[in-house]
C-alpha cells in the first residue's frame, strides 16, 4: 500500500529530526514537553444547566418567602 502525502511529510519530518540528533549527547537534545491540560469531566453546558437549577431554585425560594 502506497504512502499518502501526509504520511510522507511526517516521515520526512521525523527523519530530519533524527538526523539532527545524531552524534549529540542526550543533554544537548531538546526534548519536547507536553503541557498537561486539566480538562473538566463535565462540559460547560452541563455546568451552566446545573448552576441554573441550583441557583434558580434558590432564587425562586427567596422570592416565594418574600411575597408569602
Amino acid at each position: 500500500m502506497a504512502q499518502t502525502l501526509e504520511q510522507r511529510r511526517r516521515n520526512a519530518k521525523f527523519a530530519r529530526e533524527q538526523e539532527a540528533r545524531m552524534g549529540k549527547p542526550e543533554s544537548a537534545i531538546k526534548k519536547k514537553e507536553k503541557k498537561v491540560v486539566l480538562k473538566s469531566p463535565v462540559s460547560p453546558f452541563w455546568l451552566i444547566i446545573l448552576a441554573f437549577v441550583v441557583f434558580g431554585g434558590l432564587f425562586f425560594e427567596v422570592l416565594a418567602s418574600w411575597f408569602h
